[in-house]
């Protein structure tokens, strides 16, 4: 049976460093904006980081990249002191590498078929004062917009009674995205933005199909709101660029077409996973 090491801060203390370090090494250079929305630095009790119950919040993060979800970390940890735990699917939890990482960093899994236990466990978490992390979108944008959410994000704040924060990130998906290794030309004084939304609070009765809806056009306002202050000037059809902007990257009809491919790949690899999880990083 894989090693699944439980939960431990010192751990995850250690995979935020490598991380401070590996951003330092390659001087990358983070923009942020509207982090007055994040939680303040006294949500966490001590130098423990204990958290208070009720304090929780559901991170909505856009996913053009594999970065994104350090430079979400590495801002939360920055500003608050605080740890975010992710949503991960279970292909990823499986890795030999990957797997031990997440367990030991406290993410919640999501399984191939089965998806309500994670979603309790997410809630559970939340109402008990911790910051979980989804990527609404269920996967990588290689058109890098905002493609369709899905409602995990919004119920699960509703039901847990905390609030939803959208993240905005520009600029990740050029160091490493799919279809594009990592570049150390790319990669080296990369400029990052981040633009972190006003939190919203919903009841429970919340209509979750109007509140998605608006999440994505939240999540799509902040994307914009970093371009037009990005410091690269790209020129026409660059690869990192949507298409409505100029930019090479494949268009909301071809980004479809190519997402329904890669489903029907992972249907034939994995019978098992009839859809993709509900919130998979």
């Amino acid at each position: 049976m894989a090693w699944r090491p439980p939960s431990n801060d010192r751990f995850y203390r250690s995979m935020v460093r490598a991380a401070e370090f590996l951003g330092w090494a390659f001087r990358v250079r983070v923009h942020s904006s509207g982090t007055e929305h994040l939680p303040p630095p006294g949500a966490r009790q001590g130098a423990s980081r204990v958290p208070i119950p009720g304090s929780g919040a559901v991170f909505a993060i856009t996913h053009f990249g594999y970065v994104d979800f350090a430079v979400a970390e590495l801002l939360l940890w920055k500003h608050s002191g605080a740890q975010l735990r992710f949503l991960v699917h279970q292909g990823a939890a499986d890795h030999w590498l990957a797997g031990p990482a997440i367990s030991a960093s406290g993410h919640i899994v999501v399984g191939y078929t089965d998806h309500s236990g994670a979603y309790d466990a997410a809630v559970a978490k939340l109402r008990a004062g911790e910051y979980l992390a989804v990527f609404p979108e269920a996967g990588v944008s290689r058109s890098f917009t905002v493609r369709e959410c899905r409602t995990g994000a919004v119920r699960m704040a509703a039901e847990a009674g905390v609030p939803l924060i959208p993240v905005s990130i520009w600029g990740g998906h050029r160091v490493l995205t799919r279809g594009h290794g990592f570049s150390v030309r790319r990669g080296w004084r990369a400029p990052i933005c981040v633009h972190v939304g006003a939190p919203t609070l919903f009841q429970p009765d919340v209509d979750v199909e109007a509140a998605t809806g608006t999440l994505r056009r939240s999540l799509q306002a902040g994307i914009d709101s970093c371009i037009a202050g990005f410091p690269l000037h790209p020129e026409p059809g660059d690869w990192w660029m949507p298409a409505h902007l100029g930019g090479g990257a494949p268009t909301e009809a071809e980004r479809q077409l190519l997402d329904a491919a890669d489903a029907a790949r992972i249907r034939r690899r994995h019978p098992r996973e009839k859809q993709p999880p509900p919130q998979a990083t």
